[in-house]
């Protein structure tokens, strides 16, 4: 099959399981169900659960079994955009298409989903049909990219760096964190339920860190030259917030470059280490020139 087959197939099989999250509309905090599962359930691109089954596969696992851990991760992807939307942070009112968790369902009950999303995902590794070893592993290495050495650290550099003219330097650490941290757990997460190599696993490390900071330059790309309709949510709110970005430090070209060279680095990674490297490859080019 070919690579946009496969995406897709994994891309409906990740869907299909989230939507059987939090359905249980008898429960008397439905609201709250409804909530989480209004967000879970609102799109998007689902980059980082396919990511793990890519690399539980490329390992020869067996990628339905890593489904829930996929799942978890998504949660906790999905808790942290939440929460980034909330008048006290980014203060949006569009995501992918549809108005944000707080705009339906309050600020109140859109905390607590994202708290609540964040909990039901340990909750969905630690029942999975995994060994203890895989099951540990995986909440560790989401439990790292969650917390103050991923998401929430990055988030409170970038709060701090609002207004100011950032380094190069002091823009990768941000985005180290916030960014590449959740790609490099879906990576790491997936040689894990594969049982792969430590050659595999730092192959995914150097995968993961050029992936992620190649999202964030075209994100930041994105916010230029996009259009609320191709991106899902509201354009142009880096400069309104004055943020250094990749795109005022460098510009549009040289950012085209960066993406390219990180792409090319992403795709040597895995190149030597794993038998069947084809989807991963591809997988990264895609994003390469992505317009959402």
């Amino acid at each position: 099959m070919d690579f946009q087959t496969i995406y897709n197939q994994d891309k409906l099989l990740i869907d299909q399981a989230l939507n059987r999250y939090f359905s249980d509309s008898d429960a008397p905090y439905h609201r709250l169900l409804e909530s989480m599962h209004y967000s879970l359930t609102a799109g998007g691109k689902r980059l980082r659960p396919v990511l793990v089954l890519a690399f539980c596969r490329a390992c020869g696992g067996d990628a339905q079994k890593a489904l829930p851990v996929a799942c978890a991760l998504e949660m906790v992807h999905t808790y942290s955009l939440i929460h980034d939307d909330l008048p006290c942070m980014d203060y949006d009112d569009l995501r992918r298409g549809k108005p944000t968790n707080h705009v339906i369902y309050g600020e109140c009950t859109a905390t607590l989903a994202g708290d609540a999303l964040q909990a039901e995902a340990f909750r969905s590794i630690l029942e999975a049909d995994l060994p203890l070893e895989t099951r540990a592993e995986t909440a560790r290495l989401l439990a790292e990219a969650a917390g103050v050495d991923g998401i929430c650290g990055g988030q409170q550099l970038d709060m701090e760096g609002d207004g100011k003219l950032l380094t190069r330097e002091e823009l990768i650490e941000i985005h180290t964190r916030k960014t590449a941290a959740m790609i490099r757990a879906a990576c790491l997460m997936g040689i894990a339920c594969g049982n792969g190599s430590e050659e595999q696993i730092q192959a995914a490390e150097t995968y993961a860190q050029a992936l992620g900071l190649a999202f964030q330059i075209r994100d930041d790309m994105l916010d230029v030259i996009s259009t609320n309709e191709e991106l899902g949510k509201p354009i142009g709110s880096d400069a309104q917030e004055q943020k250094t970005t990749f795109m005022s430090l460098y510009g549009l070209e040289q950012c085209e470059r960066e993406v390219h060279a990180l792409t090319d680095e992403a795709v040597q990674a895995v190149s030597r280490v794993f038998p069947n490297a084809e989807f991963l490859q591809q997988l990264v080019r895609s994003l390469e020139t992505r317009r959402n």
